[in-house]
């Protein structure tokens, strides 16, 4: 999937969101899409939650 498809999917589904559900909904969908590509991304192995808590917690360096 193209990312100008993605992106025009995950617009629609806000978009939906924003009229079906007003804008706690569309806050809440936002936010669980977040989380849902978050936690895609750990499962294909693209984010290393250890080494991002270690950024954040200043045991690392980013680079």
């Amino acid at each position: 999937m193209s990312t100008t498809l993605t992106g025009a999917a995950v617009g629609g589904v806000l978009a939906f969101a924003a009229l079906a559900f007003g804008f706690w909904g569309f806050v809440l969908v936002a936010l669980l899409m977040a989380v849902g590509a978050l936690v895609g991304r750990v499962v294909t192995g693209q984010l290393d939650l250890r080494a991002l808590a270690g950024v954040f917690t200043g045991r690392r360096t980013s680079s």
